[in-house]
């Protein structure tokens, strides 16, 4: 078994049941083809770096998960037939994976998301230290712009 990862874009103007039924039938694809999800994130709307179809911007999602070649032919396959889906690309990222390690990286996968959940009221606080700053260290940019800008009065 091996490990993928898949990155689709769908189109963005597509209505949220409709979008759920697309993640639905993905997710019906991998488990008819034997495969095992360890993570489904969504990442949402973006700015595409070119037009797609004459859209601007897409939904992006990157599926994680562990199945077979004949798997990853099936999930293309419905991508291409699929209107909604406006571009994809798939990557091996293990060769060698046990039944065992996949599982291992869904429990994984799974405690990292409660994590994330229990920490996003946290991130809508300020990042701004005592004194009011923000903590953002600005100081590489300054010495670039230095540099370019003697290597333009010469």
């Amino acid at each position: 078994m091996r490990k993928y990862e898949t990155v689709f874009i769908s189109d963005p103007d597509l209505k949220d049941q409709t979008r759920l039924e697309l993640f639905d039938r993905v997710r019906e694809i991998i488990a008819k083809e034997n495969g095992i999800i360890i993570d489904f994130d969504d990442w949402g709307n973006k700015k595409l770096a070119y037009e797609i179809r004459k859209k601007a911007r897409g939904h992006y999602v990157c599926i994680t998960y562990g199945g077979s070649g004949d798997l990853v032919k099936e999930l293309e396959r419905n991508f291409r037939l699929s209107e909604m889906v406006m571009k994809f690309m798939t990557i091996v990222v293990s060769e060698d994976m046990t039944v065992q390690e996949i599982e291992l990286e869904v429990k994984k996968a799974q405690e990292d998301a409660k994590a994330r959940a229990e920490r996003k009221p946290e991130e809508t606080t300020d990042e701004t230290d005592e004194t009011g700053e923000d903590e953002t260290d600005d100081t590489e940019d300054s010495s670039t712009e230095d540099e370019t800008t003697e290597e333009t009065s010469n």
